[in-house]
């Protein structure tokens, strides 16, 4: 691990202003379950290091205006436990209640977990299902980008050096809608899945019809991807194990997975085949059990 100047600002205000006077030599250090590893692999040499431990303010968990907000340095155990999240958006607890083991989500945060930008992580598959918006700000003001457009490619986002993810929001869920998040996780619990799968799905009332549908996978890309081919071949039709199967391929056919630890590219594939069946047939059965 190389040599650097650690900071430590006690406001929001202050720890901007270090990203930007220091700029590309810094990094930021949240629950600094990733950056660690990577100081200490070399992968990362910067000359500051500003942690955010000390800044208040940026662990709220809250619905607000039919919003759920949750903040940058709330946990993943907080994520996890907090009663908005378990109460409006249960899917997003259980993908947080099933990263790694309960050591890493006490420490690793919401919104380090989004700067990492690692296509492989649980939480981004189900934020970018649930159409989430991320919060960043800079000295120079906030503003907030859609989750598929906030990653970039491997390990790289949208964010300037200055800039600070402080949160993430995402609309609450519409009636009768039904969301799950499936993973294969070939390995111990705190590895990384072959395939992680969201879907979201919301059915008429009357007819069972699904009237919108997103699905989201990781693990098969250079980021995490949206099946919107698969999306518009749901939208519109009832619950049939042939749809589901026909959504399945659609989704693997957009995927670019790599061969490694975790499965070939053509295993990767197939899996993602099967985990969008198995996320939908979830969701749908979710939404479809809303109704009276």
């Amino acid at each position: 691990m190389n040599a650097f100047q650690f900071l430590t600002p006690s406001t929001l205000e202050e720890a901007l202003a270090l990203l930007e006077e220091h700029g590309d030599d810094a990094k930021v250090m949240a629950g600094g379950t990733a950056l660690i590893i990577m100081l200490k692999q070399r992968l990362l040499v910067p000359d500051v290091v500003v942690s955010l431990d000390r800044v208040p303010g940026l662990a709220d968990i809250a619905v607000d205006q039919n919003r759920l907000y949750l903040g940058g340095l709330a946990t993943h155990r907080a994520a996890e436990r907090a009663l908005p999240v378990r109460e409006h958006v249960p899917v997003l607890a259980d993908t947080y209640h099933h990263v790694a083991t309960i050591r890493i989500r006490n420490v690793a945060t919401v919104g380090g977990s989004l700067a990492h930008a690692d296509p492989n992580q649980d939480p981004p598959i189900t934020l970018l299902a649930l159409d989430a918006q991320v919060r960043i700000q800079s000295t120079s003001g906030q503003r907030d980008v859609a989750l598929s457009d906030f990653f970039t490619d491997y390990y790289e986002t949208v964010l300037e050096p200055e800039e600070l993810v402080t949160g993430v929001h995402l609309p609450l869920p519409q009636p009768h809608t039904g969301s799950a998040y499936c993973k294969f996780l070939p390995r111990s619990a705190d590895d990384y899945a072959t395939v992680g799968v969201a879907a979201s799905v919301r059915v008429n009332p009357d007819t069972g019809a699904a009237e919108d549908c997103r699905i989201a996978m990781g693990c098969v890309g250079v980021t995490p991807l949206r099946a919107t081919d698969a999306e518009a071949m749901v939208r519109g039709q009832v619950h049939t194990q042939e749809l589901l199967r026909e959504a399945g391929a659609a989704a693997k056919a957009v995927t670019e997975p790599i061969s490694d630890t975790r499965g070939s590219a053509a295993y990767k594939r197939d899996m993602a085949g099967v985990f969008v069946q198995r996320a939908l047939d979830q969701a749908w059965q979710q939404a479809q059990a809303t109704v009276s």
